[in-house]
């Protein structure tokens, strides 16, 4: 019987953590998006389709749709022909993906990782690291700083 509630425990577990996996995939492209529109209105002044499809290695139709898509979650604003602007919830996303993006580098730069492997390897890594694992890796970057 034991075995039976072990086994279900590890069953539970692994689907909290493909839930948690999904869950991440679904607001990875969000997370992206507002924090290249903030980047920039930052560097530029205005963040426009044709730049975000640029730098995404994307479509227009495919940024179109996403930026629509980010208009219905309340995360952007835009109109036709015009810059997309972030909404108040859309600021905070991007403020907090950039946080995690520059934690997530700053980790693997202070273990040894060069810049070029760190820039590529974070983004899949950002997107899914936990919480707790992300303060460790502020812990982490106190104490080595």
């Amino acid at each position: 019987m034991d075995t039976a509630r072990g086994r279900a425990r590890d069953a539970q577990r692994r689907a909290e953590q493909f839930r948690r996996v999904r869950d991440a995939h679904q607001t990875e492209v969000a997370e992206d998006y507002v924090e290249l529109v903030a980047d920039l209105i930052e560097e530029t002044g205005e963040a426009r389709v044709v730049d975000l499809s640029e730098r995404l290695g994307v479509t227009k139709a495919t940024v179109n749709n996403t930026i629509q898509r980010l208009q219905r979650d309340g995360l952007v604003t835009s109109q036709p022909y015009r810059s997309i602007f972030l909404t108040e919830k859309g600021r905070a996303l991007a403020e907090t993906s950039r946080e995690r993006h520059h934690t997530v580098r700053d980790f693997l730069l202070a273990l040894g990782v060069d810049a070029d492997t760190a820039e590529a390897d974070l983004e899949g890594i950002e997107h899914h690291v936990s919480e707790p694992t992300l303060e460790a890796f502020r812990k982490f970057l106190r104490k080595s700083g």
